[in-house]
């Protein structure tokens, strides 16, 4: 009996990252997993899915959901994105609401629009604030920020920190430790991600879509990967197609002479391969796939079902 007291507690449960386009949730997740797992982008709704990424220790596991920005739906893809918010914040055991500290001027129009029905939803789950991008705002406005939240609104902890520079995040770390259900693991320790390594491939290339193409058209792509063979001799060879809406749109990804797409597979490939931890023959195409975006059967074939 008392070697079963004596053994020390595990904690394992998820933690889902909430908050507007924008607001630096793939940036947090990847700094507190301490690698790259989500894209980034200084492009606002660059991720469109929920993506898991793993932090296991010793006497913890933390399964961070990385989410989708909140938004008003136009089209049926963000609808499915806006329903990846609404799952993850239902697995979730823990809430990181993420709010740019830049807002805090106009923070009870945004919180009233997008956060106060999810507050009302979860109040039974733990609920950290945390105030990002304090490195580009005066100290004044981040006490301005907490007290805002603390007198309007019912969080568990309020931190201030910059996910972009990793400060404050060993704080949130000791936050989300403390608010962890006691529980077994849920995966193994060397995994560290529940997506596949295709799925992560074809975000490295969206993710240098949005690098270097402007306005509407890194919106209007999608990318499968058609084919991803392993080789014991030689290059590891992937095949993606890159999917738009419109007939325009696919000189615009190709480029004149060719440019362009050859800018994007070098770039990408040279994150997949780091990403990989070996080299890659990787082959680009790009199709045209009209209004996919408010498609059902080409949103469900693009993996955009739940």
């Amino acid at each position: 009996m008392s070697d079963i007291q004596d053994q020390p507690i595990h904690r394992a449960g998820y933690a889902a990252i909430i908050g507007l386009p924008n607001a630096g949730k793939s940036t947090l997740m990847n700094a507190l997993l301490g690698q790259k797992l989500s894209i980034t982008s200084k492009k606002p709704q660059t991720t469109r899915k929920k993506i898991a990424g793993i932090l296991s220790e010793e006497q913890y596991q933390i399964v961070f959901l990385d989410t989708p920005g909140i938004l008003a739906p136009k089209y049926l893809l963000q609808e499915r994105m806006s329903r990846f918010i609404d799952y993850s914040i239902s697995d979730a055991d823990i809430l990181l609401l993420i709010f740019d500290a830049q807002g805090v001027k106009s923070a009870k129009r945004l919180f009233e629009e997008n956060f106060a029905e999810i507050l009302e939803k979860s109040y039974r789950k733990k609920k950290i604030l945390l105030l990002n991008k304090t490195d580009l705002v005066t100290p004044e406005i981040i006490q301005d920020g907490i007290l805002f939240a603390q007198e309007n609104y019912k969080f568990d902890e309020i931190i201030a920190v910059s996910a972009l520079e990793k400060v404050g995040l060993e704080l949130v770390l000791e936050k989300i430790i403390k608010y962890l259900p006691e529980h077994q693991k849920y995966f193994d320790d060397d995994r560290i991600a529940e997506e596949t390594e295709r799925f992560f491939v074809s975000e490295i290339i969206r993710e240098k879509i949005f690098e270097l193409y402007k306005e509407e058209v890194p919106y209007s792509c999608e990318v499968g990967i058609e084919e991803f063979k392993e080789r014991t001799d030689g290059k590891d060879y992937i095949s993606a197609i890159i999917f738009v809406e419109k007939e325009s749109q696919k000189p615009i990804l190709i480029g004149k002479q060719g440019l362009m797409i050859k800018k994007l597979g070098e770039l990408s490939r040279a994150d997949i391969e780091a990403f990989h931890g070996k080299p890659v023959y990787l082959e680009l195409r790009v199709k045209v796939r009209e209004n996919w975006r408010s498609d059902e059967f080409l949103l469900r074939q693009m993996g955009y079902e739940l």
